[in-house]
């Protein structure tokens, strides 16, 4: 929330705007006074991004639900020539600004006939209102995420890998219960990060005798190898007949039944704390801006809006469809209208089909059977092992036998090829690095040997993530083997490629597998650097970042960061840029701010190395700031993979898994697989708005080989927030501004959740 607090203040002041802070919610509008509403200034949101919570304060106002409270706040605003609003909440939040807009007009009249000023009023006859949602439940329809879920995700993350440690050493059984009173995103999203073995969640009350098929599941489990259970209840769990299903009573079911030393752990209150995620923070940033826009663009007859997130795209959706659906799928759920409850969330539904998925004990008969192997290219990203893991598991579902390849294509010509099962991926989502190895290989020169292993082993498929630093080798890979059909009638199977790098460099994507764990490794560390610097006035950090050629790690990183400038390859600067950006930090520094961070990417310019910028801004700054610089490397691609990437690996794992054996089944001919048009060999990445699979072939013309970068990048629109929410005087261009549209009720689940998005 404060990310987005900053976000409206600073876009709000640039475009010539009076911006007031309203503390503690609507009671600091209905109290007024100096101290309640308080003009902000420029620097007095510098330091809030990594804070959580929310720095002007939050809290319920039963006055304001009163005509005479919202008399008060009228008021208040009036007094202040305050018009437009911005509110940062949830649906009652959001409902209660409507009603205030609604009744706008009645209030000031009312105000008039107790002796205020007749100009004044007319004056402000008009009351704006954009909203944005905050809430870590992700329970309002019409956006896919919600500002605090991220951040709430990973909390549940951090407790989960350390309890299944313990759990691990001592065979235990975990029950955790996370929030979710209403709402099962939390547990849903939290249960495919972690590979948990059973998920409880409110749309989804289990039917009768469920008891018996989760202690089934557990003991299968155990009798495999598994020397852990994990279940994620979510606090607002109920069964079909409305009876409510705790932690403590799942604890007792299994130890009842199985004798399973199990224990309970109910996270509460710390899902809502804690340091916001890169994800969050970038979120709310960009909702901010647009929140601002939305108003300026706001007329006398323009509904109240929210803004969204559809996909990768800010959209602005008339606040009170949203809240009529939100509303309208708890009247389901108290009707005990499940399905309908179901179709009505529809954001994340998609993935409870993978859930059962993984969670089932037979696999279903194969229409045909195919082997399918899966391997590794490039360099590893975190969220590989969650991607392998959910093709072997969804593979297995459909009745396949899944190959693992060991190294790559190398591996893949030696024949370092096995069988690779249920049991094998255990525990897999959280492990950052590729477990089945990979390489930087290219097929071409070992296209025989290759074809020869697939005729050996029968394989249908071969399913890629490439790596950082070589994220377009796997595409390479892919135009290799989609040529060589001509001479190889092996490679005429159907092949799929997952965008998997830190880098987020891979043509026909927005998205990519990896680069979500790394921006949140630069925050963190950015973080302590700028902290490290808390009892040291005017002192300016250089990180270099990697991303080869592409800028996606500096330009976004530095917006999720709070950095003063990013130097990347695919904006060109020179020694005039560097000049201008020094004297913006000295300027800055005779200020309140005495902190300034600037981030470079590796390859962004050859000869304005991280070294020669660092001596440059300490000469320069001499005797106003001195300099530190800090090379990040490696670091940030190693470690834990995020929940975003760990669920997005997964859900675009089974996705292609499920588009594979549907174009294995329709080129089946005469008893074997025959594929040899460009729609069998794919990416499938996420593009604005849905989830798509693109032949290779034609994403060839979107690429620059050379640098290893796709000719456009949507994040590049990005760096002009970065450059005005640090002070600069840049354009910002409102062409691709979110437009005012409708609530679409899903007859089916929606293909655009950002992060299985998560």
């Amino acid at each position: 929330m404060n990310a987005a607090v900053r976000a409206v203040v600073r876009m709000g002041i640039y475009v010539g705007a009076k911006v007031y802070f309203i503390r503690e919610g609507y009671q600091g509008m209905v109290d007024g006074g100096e101290e309640n509403i308080k003009e902000a200034s420029w620097e007095s949101v510098s330091s809030m991004l990594q804070m959580g919570g929310t720095v002007i304060g939050s809290a319920r106002c039963k006055e304001f639900r009163s005509h005479e409270g919202r008399l008060k706040a009228a008021h208040n605003l009036v007094q202040r020539g305050i018009t437009n609003l911005c509110v940062i909440g949830g649906d009652g939040s959001l409902t209660g600004a409507n009603l205030f807009r609604e009744e706008w007009s009645g209030l000031l009249e009312e105000l008039v006939q107790q002796g205020g000023e007749w100009d004044a009023v007319q004056k402000y006859s008009a009351l704006h209102i954009v909203g944005m949602v905050g809430s870590i439940d992700n329970d309002f329809c019409g956006t896919d995420m919600t500002i605090g879920t991220d951040s709430a995700l990973h909390r549940i993350i951090e407790v989960v890998d350390a309890i299944m440690t313990t759990a691990q050493s001592h065979q235990r059984t975990f029950v955790l219960e996370v929030m979710g009173r209403h709402c099962g995103y939390l547990a849903l999203v939290s249960a495919l990060a972690c590979g948990a073995d059973w998920v409880l969640i409110p749309e989804m009350p289990p039917e009768d005798g469920w008891e018996e098929k989760m202690c089934q599941k557990l003991s299968a489990t155990r009798s495999r190898g598994s020397r852990l259970n994990i279940i994620i209840v979510a606090e607002g769990a109920i069964d079909r007949h409305g009876k409510a299903i705790t932690g403590s009573v799942v604890k007792d079911l299994v130890v009842r039944c199985l004798g399973f030393d199990t224990r309970v752990t109910i996270l509460g209150h710390v899902q809502r704390g804690g340091t916001p995620s890169a994800f969050d923070r970038i979120l709310a940033s960009r909702m901010g801006v647009e929140a601002v826009i939305a108003l300026l663009e706001t007329t006398a007859n323009t509904p109240a809006c929210v803004v969204s997130l559809c996909g990768n795209q800010a959209v602005r959706l008339p606040l009170m469809e949203c809240v009529q659906m939100t509303q309208e799928v708890q009247k389901a759920m108290d009707e005990k209208k499940f399905e309908e409850a179901v179709k009505l969330r529809g954001r994340y539904i998609h993935i409870t089909n993978h859930c059962s998925g993984f969670a089932q004990l037979q696999p279903q008969p194969p229409a045909h059977n195919f082997n399918i192997a899966v391997l590794n290219v490039g360099a590893p990203a975190a969220g590989m092992n969650a991607a392998v893991r959910s093709a072997v598991r969804v593979g297995i579902s459909e009745g396949h036998k899944m190959f693992a390849v060991n190294d790559g294509f190398e591996g893949f010509y030696k024949g370092q090829i096995k069988e690779i099962k249920w049991a094998d991926v255990g525990g897999w989502t959280g492990q950052g690095g590729s477990l089945l190895g990979t390489k930087r290989t290219l097929p071409a020169k070992y296209v025989e040997k290759i074809a020869e292993q697939i005729l050996l082993y029968q394989h249908h498929l071969v399913t890629k993530t490439p790596g950082s630093g070589s994220a377009l080798q796997a595409l390479e890979c892919l135009l290799q083997l989609y040529e060589a059909r001509s001479n190889y009638e092996e490679f005429c199977i159907p092949m799929c490629m997952l965008p998997a790098t830190i880098s987020n460099n891979v043509p026909g994507t927005d998205l990519s597998i990896g680069a979500d764990t790394a921006l949140n490794s630069i925050v963190e560390t950015c973080d302590r650097i700028k902290q490290s610097a808390s009892g040291t006035k005017r002192r300016v950090f250089i990180i270099e970042t990697m991303g080869g050629y592409c800028g996606y790690l500096a330009s976004v990183g530095g917006l999720a960061a709070g950095a003063d400038a990013a130097y990347i390859y695919e904006e060109p600067f020179d020694i005039r840029d560097l000049q201008s950006n020094v004297e913006h930090l000295t300027e800055k520094m005779k200020g309140a701010i005495q902190r300034g961070l600037v981030l470079r990417n590796e390859n962004s310019n050859e000869n304005y190395t991280t070294d020669f910028i660092y001596q440059l801004y300490s000469e320069e700054g001499r005797g106003v700031f001195d300099c530190r610089k800090n090379v990040l490397g490696h670091m940030q691609q190693g470690g834990a993979p995020s929940p975003f990437d760990r669920n997005f690996g997964t859900k675009i794992s089974a996705k292609a898994m499920l588009w594979l054996t549907k174009k294995m089944n329709e080129t089946f001919r005469q008893g074997r697989v025959f594929a040899n048009t460009e729609d069998t060999c794919c990416l499938l990445g996420m593009r604005r708005r849905a989830l798509v699979f693109q032949p290779v072939v034609q994403l060839k013309d979107e690429t620059d080989f050379v640098h290893r970068i796709p000719k456009e990048q949507w994040w590049l629109k990005l760096r002009p927030l970065m450059k005005i929410l640090a002070k600069y005087k840049t354009s910002y261009d409102v062409s691709d501004s979110g437009q005012l549209e409708h609530v679409v009720r899903n007859i089916r689940p929606k293909e655009s959740d950002p992060s299985g998005a998560m």
